[in-house]
């Protein structure tokens, strides 16, 4: 396995005092999306977060607007212990780049259809990949597989790997946070 190569460090927050917003997004917004919104949720909570960081989900088709996450999504995430909520799907559009601090693509098509909609060139580096922030991911390895045409156990298998990234996103939250106070509080010095 090749070490992944990107950087685990995370943009700078767009409003100071405003919570940082993460766009979680895969093609239909019904399964990887949202199982990625409600575990990294669930992680920030139990990290003392959940004030600080809002995330969102949305996908780049259009196909399923104002549908449920597919119900076996729901199912693993039922399984593990997560609440699920009501989830609609959402269409990511250009605006959301307007909101967004940090956008986060669960495969590569997905991060290509979203530095399509960019507006401002000179903020593409708010796109990363979801699994920039995966410890077993490498740079040929870094795509959240999606599960929609498989059976129960790729579910089961996207848990598992948005489970372990989300810790490191978290890690990541962080220390932006422990280097925003420090810089609040060197300014206010």
């Amino acid at each position: 396995m090749t070490p992944r190569t990107g950087s685990r460090s995370l943009p700078a927050r767009r409003s100071p005092g405003a919570p940082y917003r993460i766009a979680v997004v895969c093609l239909g917004n019904i399964c990887r999306s949202p199982i990625a919104e409600v575990v990294l949720t669930s992680k920030l909570e139990q990290a003392g977060l959940g004030d600080e960081v809002e995330v969102v989900s949305a996908g780049t088709g259009g196909w399923h607007l104002g549908d449920p996450m597919d119900r076996r999504a729901a199912a693993v995430l039922t399984a593990h212990g997560y609440a699920t909520g009501t989830h609609e799907v959402q269409q990511f559009e250009s605006s959301w780049f307007d909101d967004c601090d940090l956008v986060l693509a669960m495969d590569a098509d997905n991060r290509t259809e979203i530095t399509a909609l960019l507006l401002d060139p000179d903020e593409g580096h708010r796109i990363r990949m979801f699994r920039d922030f995966d410890p077993r991911a490498d740079d040929g390895d870094r795509d959240v597989p999606d599960p929609y045409f498989g059976g129960d156990d790729g579910f089961d298998t996207v848990l598992a790997m948005v489970e372990r990234t989300a810790a490191g996103i978290v890690e990541a939250l962080e220390a932006l946070e422990a280097a925003e106070a420090s810089e609040r509080g060197a300014g206010g010095a």
